[in-house]
Order: C-alpha cells, then sequence, then structure tokens
C-alpha cells in the first residue's frame, strides 16, 4: 500500500469526538421535543374527555326533552339508543369510572349530569371532575 493509499483509509471513518458531538446534539433536541410530545398527549385526552361530556350531557338533555324525565343511568341511554356505547373515560380507560350527578328532585329522580372519574387536574390546572 502506498502512503497516499493508506493515508486516505485513515480518514474514511467518523472521530470518536465526532460522534459524541452528534449523540449530544440529539439528546439536547430530544430533551426539547419530548416533554412537548407528552404535553399533546395530555391535551389531546382532555380534548377528549371533554367530547365525550358534551356528547353524554347532550344525550341526557335529549332524553329529559323525549320523556320528561332524567334517564336512571348511562346504560339507559345506550338501550333507548340515545347513545351507541358508553364511551371510555381517556384518562382511566374505563366506562365504569363516570361519576353520576343524581337530581335533586324526588318527583324527577335520575341522573342529571356525569363528571370524570380521573384523578388529578388538567394542563390548565382545572380538576378533570369539574370539566
Amino acid at each position: 500500500m502506498t502512503g497516499r493509499n493508506f493515508a486516505r483509509s485513515m480518514h474514511t471513518g467518523f472521530t470518536l469526538i465526532e460522534l459524541l458531538v452528534v449523540i449530544s446534539i440529539i439528546a439536547m433536541l430530544l430533551t426539547i421535543a419530548v416533554p412537548r410530545y407528552f404535553r399533546s398527549l395530555d391535551q389531546s385526552k382532555e380534548t377528549v374527555l371533554r367530547q365525550d361530556l358534551t356528547v353524554l350531557r347532550d344525550a341526557i338533555d335529549k332524553h329529559v326533552a323525549d320523556k320528561g324525565q332524567y334517564p336512571e343511568s348511562l346504560l339507559a341511554l345506550v338501550e333507548q339508543g340515545y347513545i351507541r356505547k358508553i364511551p371510555d373515560d381517556p384518562f382511566t380507560k374505563s366506562s365504569e369510572t363516570w361519576v353520576l350527578v343524581q337530581s335533586d328532585d324526588p318527583e324527577s329522580a335520575g341522573v342529571r349530569d356525569v363528571q370524570s372519574g380521573a384523578e388529578g387536574a388538567g394542563i390548565s390546572g382545572v380538576p378533570f371532575d369539574e370539566f
């Protein structure tokens, strides 16, 4: 091997310093991107929760308008065709954790509102059960 070819083969790869610099740049970019990613996941769960609550509350209102009384449960809304199924709470991942607010009126008993059973608060600081 001549001296010229030998010198070329020595410079064909990356040095350890170059690799460390690239890895540190990637690590710095990840420290910026990963928290934003998880924040966007939390925002999307909050959006789904708000939408599910809107659908459930709208179904309760329609039931009251049609029947003149509150539904006995969320399952009654499904059975009577107001909703197709009880949605899962996006934070608890269960349809069993919805908190049902019963009517105060003894003549019109039933579910008048629904709230999330998730613990904690959203990104804005509002507790999930106050959405």
